[in-house]
This record gives structure tokens, C-alpha cells and sequence, in this order.
């Protein structure tokens, strides 16, 4: 096993988001793990006091684990390039692409990948149309079953399936209780799975697919950090030729948006082992429950290894 400079860190938690005990979770498991390679660790939550003590102690290297809009959709990493800071994680440029999911669902798209049919619209659209009408042409156009989100957000926070059109109505209240924007999409049947991509310097490498398989039949916030509320399979039951078209799937994905260092990609495999985009997330959970962990060990990664790598890899990527 390689040896690790020992290196200071600051990784950065907590936050204001609806995601805030999740990026707690997070930050501590990434803590503990570096610590355990004798590394320097400070965990610090994103608050006033965190700009100052990075300009004034400056660290080797920063880990984002804010969840929700602050350490997902660019700015966080757009403050640290502007301090020269080295950071694990997606630039702030694709970052932006990721964190928009209609962006991001174009772009996939575009580089091949399957993306169900979809429509964007604002609250704004509600107000000025009418929701009656506005709902009457979605339900023209899209018949359920569908999926309703927020345009932009995690932990499927706001998501509904809608089975009943008259459900729709208030799946759009959810949505805009946390995004402005909300995506109506068409719901794909199959097996749901979420592929990890690591990249510590040699392209970006597909971990073993994670099946998602919840008690109630939804992978909602609940069912995502409530041990027990669902089971995994890692590997997946896939095929292989399945399992390889998702691994593929993700990695176009990865590619597609710029990403680097880490990421998860969600994916429905339908009945005819076609691989779906569904999401990717620029910085993925990493608590207890979380798929990137199980399908790091399922790979046979060790996690305090792989975090140290990952991390040596964003001082190196800050090098060049």
C-alpha cells in the first residue's frame, strides 16, 4: 500500500442547506478516514469564520462535503480557485453543468447516452398560465407514470412518482417547495443502480454498479440514511454485458460534464438492459449508507486509501 506525505487537510461541512446533517455525516467519515493515514485534519463548517482561516492558514488541500446547493453547484469551488487552493472535486465550470439536472440531461444526452423525455418548468410558468392549463398540457404530452423533481437539489429531496395524473398537481407543490424550476420526466422502469467514477490520475474508472432496491419501492430521503430502509446488492444483478453498459453509460456521463476526481452516476436499466441517466452528483454522499463507500469496498478499495489518493491527485491536478 503507498505512503502519504503527511499532509494538512481542511475539510469543509455542515452548511445551511436541507442537506446539512448529511454533509455533517459526511465530513466526519472523510475526517476519521484521513486521519488514519496520519494526515492533519481539520474539520470546519462553512460559515464566516471559514474564508478567513483558510486564507490565513492555508492548507495543502481542501475537501468540499457540502451537500446542496453551496458545495454542489460551483461556488464553494469558484471561491477556492480564486484563493489558489487546491480542492478534490469537480471544477466549479462543470460543477454548474452537473448541478442544473435539465443541463446536465442535455449534455449526456448529446454525448449518447439514453435520457427519458422531459419538460422544464418555472413557478413562474403557474403563475402567469395557470397551473390548471399548464398541468392539463403536461399531462397531455407526458402521461403518467412520471417523476417529478426539482430542477436542481440532492437526496431526491422533493422527488415524487406520480402513477395517478391527479397526483400531479401536488408532486409540482413538493418540487417547488425546493427549487424554483421543477422537471416532469418520464418514469423508466427497471433496475436502479448508481455507478461511483474515481479518476486518481489514469482516466476515469467505473466502481462496482450499486443496486438500490428500497423497502417501500422509493428511493427517497428516508430510505437513503435510515439504515435498514433499503437493501443493496454490490455488485448489482446484472448481467454482464448489462453491467458493462452501465459502467460505460457512467463513464460517457463523467466525461461528458468535465467531472474529475469523484463522482456518482444514476442510472435505470430497463427490462432491455438499456442503461438510462437519470443524475450524477459531483460530490456524493459518504456517510455510513452511503453507494460510494459499499461500492468502493466491492471493488476491493481500501476508503482510507482511496480519499488519500483522491486528495494527493487534486494537489497534483492543482500542479499542473
Amino acid at each position: 500500500m503507498a505512503e502519504f506525505a503527511r499532509r494538512h487537510v481542511v475539510v469543509v461541512a455542515g452548511g445551511i442547506s436541507h442537506e446539512r446533517d448529511i454533509s455533517l455525516r459526511s465530513g466526519r467519515r472523510v475526517a476519521d478516514s484521513l486521519t488514519g493515514y496520519g494526515w492533519q485534519v481539520d474539520l470546519r463548517d462553512a460559515d464566516a469564520s471559514l474564508l478567513p482561516a483558510l486564507a490565513a492558514d492555508r492548507p495543502d488541500v481542501v475537501w468540499p462535503a457540502l451537500h446542496g446547493a453551496s458545495g454542489e453547484d460551483g461556488a464553494l469551488r469558484g471561491i477556492l480557485e480564486a484563493l489558489d487552493i487546491p480542492y478534490v472535486g469537480s471544477r466549479s465550470t462543470s460543477a454548474r453543468l452537473a448541478w442544473d439536472k435539465p443541463t446536465a440531461s442535455a449534455l449526456v444526452s448529446r454525448a449518447g447516452v439514453r435520457t427519458p423525455r422531459s419538460i422544464t418548468l418555472s413557478h413562474d410558468v403557474f403563475r402567469e398560465l395557470g397551473a390548471v392549463g399548464v398541468l392539463q398540457a403536461i399531462a397531455s404530452e407526458h402521461p403518467v407514470p412520471l417523476a417529478v423533481k426539482p430542477a436542481r437539489g440532492g437526496s431526491a429531496q422533493g422527488v415524487t412518482l406520480v402513477e395517478n395524473v391527479d397526483d400531479l398537481p401536488r408532486a409540482m407543490v413538493a418540487a417547488y417547495t425546493y427549487c424554483e424550476d421543477a422537471v416532469v420526466e418520464q418514469l423508466i422502469r427497471g433496475t436502479e443502480i448508481a455507478v461511483g467514477i474515481i479518476d486518481t490520475g489514469d482516466g476515469p474508472l467505473a466502481l462496482s454498479p450499486v443496486e438500490i432496491v428500497p423497502r417501500n419501492g422509493f428511493y427517497g430521503y428516508e430510505a437513503r440514511y435510515n439504515a435498514g430502509e433499503t437493501t443493496f446488492f454490490t455488485p448489482a444483478r446484472l448481467s454482464e454485458e448489462q453491467s458493462q453498459a452501465a459502467s460505460a453509460a457512467a463513464v460517457l456521463a463523467h466525461r461528458a460534464l468535465g467531472l474529475r476526481h469523484v463522482s456518482r452516476v444514476d442510472l435505470i436499466v430497463d427490462g432491455a438492459g438499456t442503461p438510462w441517466f437519470l443524475e450524477v452528483n459531483v460530490l456524493p454522499g459518504l456517510t455510513e449508507t452511503s453507494l460510494v463507500p459499499q461500492a468502493l469496498s466491492a471493488s476491493g478499495f481500501d476508503l482510507g486509501w482511496t480519499y488519500a489518493e483522491l486528495a494527493e491527485q487534486a494537489i497534483r491536478d492543482h500542479s499542473a
